[in-house]
């Protein structure tokens, strides 16, 4: 499978490679200006991406959702194309879903439902479709199927991507450096999998649902029946946030929505650690009676504690304008490199957080801010964890979604109010008896191991075989030489499409051995 999925890759990237060369010579030798070679030229460039992406299938999809979140990596104007990018894809006939409604719940499925509407579904996305149906006891519900062959597609997907991210780490180190691919794509491929697997989703969903009782304008749907490739659930009512009339809601119950959403996707970043990924307004649905209902709940994330940890710090810092804390707390997320420049980093924040730090969501965007550090951190040679890039899409997507609901409200404000509890839960953890018992072990192993550390340096002294290696700080690597450059998204864009080429190639020769 992973063959013929290579194939059809590298047939539509040369195509689009192609297109995009005819462009550049166009743009070069002919004068008059047109939508692909004029002022516009960007724009259409960006559109091309997005639309190959899209037809390139949902692993694709979900490459360009993480790459709108970088700016290191891509130009303004390219990204923003990108953050288009929604997986929604045409409608496919009923028939080619009921064979999968077949085997995941048997010939007499339908016995399940008194009604169910197949003519036009609720929704239509790449990995599945959405129909609206009434249980046989008499409840509103939808039932989610998955597109037949989806897996395979996916699998394909990634045993190609697995190879082409080798072959860029080992064909631009440097760029690997501060840009772990791999990391990136393994956390990629790990969300495509859960994905696949509504299983996973229901569980996710019912303790989503547990947590949402805390919040009196926030619900979840209920989960009614789940197989790997169906999903059934309660009916949420109302409409997209951001397709909310401004006469349907009171201004109390549009602030009681965005300050309860948000610190209900707190407590998913911080405490329980797994949040949802992509709640944009079309997934936060808004009834008349003032509750918002999560819905969509494949695409999820996860954190560990340390990172949890700095995200706080780092949210923290910004809430109090002390960009020095914030800087800290950022480098503490990801890894310096050879020739990072810390110091240049924490300049740079603390420019920028005194712009951030008291603004409504009417004069910042948050999700931008967040990208701006990823950018300056970058630059300076910090390598960030690639599930920074997941938080940040998910921070953006809600802020986008509380700025449909309630334009006035302050993040810095929610941050604080939101963190209080966040940072109890956090002490509780530190100091509980298996951290005590943990930090103990380490402190006794330390004592143990450094004297015959201190011993052996002490000999290698004597010997004459101690050796001290320094590095030069390059400080920036973009204006350090070509031999630290980062490279340019036209650079990049060709090396991708030889490495998929080239990737395509292995994965062919490797299945002919």
């Amino acid at each position: 499978m992973s063959g013929g999925r290579g194939r059809r890759t590298v047939q539509l990237v040369t195509r689009a490679a192609a297109a995009e060369a005819a462009r550049t010579f166009r743009r070069r030798w002919n004068r008059n200006d047109s939508p692909t070679t004029g002022p516009l030229a960007g724009d259409f460039r960006g559109r091309a991406l997005r639309m190959l992406l899209e037809e390139l299938g949902p692993l694709y999809v979900k490459v360009g959702q993480i790459l709108a979140t970088r700016p290191d990596m891509l130009p303004d104007h390219i990204r923003a194309e990108l953050t288009l990018l929604n997986g929604q894809v045409s409608a496919r006939p009923f028939a080619e879903f009921d064979q999968v409604l077949v085997a995941e719940l048997g010939e007499k499925w339908r016995d399940l439902f008194r009604e169910i509407h197949t003519a036009v579904p609720l929704g239509s996305a790449s990995l599945a479709q959405v129909y609206r149906a009434v249980t046989i006891s008499g409840r509103d519900c939808v039932v989610k199927v998955q597109r037949p062959g989806s897996q395979d597609a996916v699998n394909g997907d990634i045993a190609v991507l697995r190879r082409v991210t080798g072959l860029i780490a080992r064909c631009a180190p440097h760029f690997s450096e501060v840009v772990d691919i791999d990391a990136m794509a393994s956390m990629l491929f790990a969300v495509m999998k859960d994905e696949l697997d509504f299983t996973r989703e229901a569980r996710t969903m019912e303790k989503a649902r547990k947590l949402a009782r805390a919040y009196p304008r926030v619900q979840v749907p209920g989960v009614l029946l789940a197989t790997r490739r169906v999903l059934v659930q309660t009916f949420a009512g109302g409409v997209p946030a951001n397709e909310l009339k401004d006469d349907q809601l009171t201004d109390d119950q549009r602030k009681d929505i965005a300050y309860q959403l948000m610190d209900f996707m707190f407590h998913g970043y911080f405490i329980d650690r797994h949040f949802h990924a992509d709640p944009h307004p079309g997934n936060i649905l808004v009834s008349a009676d003032g509750t918002a209902h999560v819905i969509d709940w494949g695409m999820t994330g996860r954190i560990d504690r340390g990172t949890s940890a700095g995200m706080i710090g780092a949210l923290l810092g910004m809430a109090r304008n002390d960009g020095a804390a914030l800087a800290r707390s950022w480098i503490r997320l990801g890894t310096p490199t050879p020739w990072s420049n810390t110091a240049g980093f924490t300049a740079d924040v603390a420019r920028l957080v005194p712009r951030w730090s008291d603004a409504s969501l009417e004069e910042l965007y948050f999700g931008v801010a967040l990208m701006e550090l990823g950018r300056c951190a970058t630059r300076r040679g910090i390598q960030i964890s690639p599930v920074i890039s997941v938080i940040g899409k998910s921070v953006a997507n809600i802020e986008g979604t509380v700025r449909c609901i309630y334009p006035a409200f302050k993040f810095a404000e929610a941050t604080q109010r939101s963190l209080k509890d966040v940072v109890t839960h956090l002490l509780g953890e530190v100091l509980s008896k298996e951290q005590v018992a943990q930090t103990f072990l380490e402190a006794v192993h330390a004592i143990a191991t450094v004297p015959g550390q201190l011993q052996g340096l002490l000999a290698d002294a004597v010997d004459g075989h101690l050796v001290v290696r320094a590095r030069t700080n390059l400080g920036d690597p973009v204006s350090s030489g070509k031999r630290h450059r980062l490279p340019t998204a036209g650079t990049l864009t060709q090396s991708v499409a030889g490495a998929a080429a080239l990737g395509w190639f292995l994965t062919r020769k490797k299945r002919r051995t």
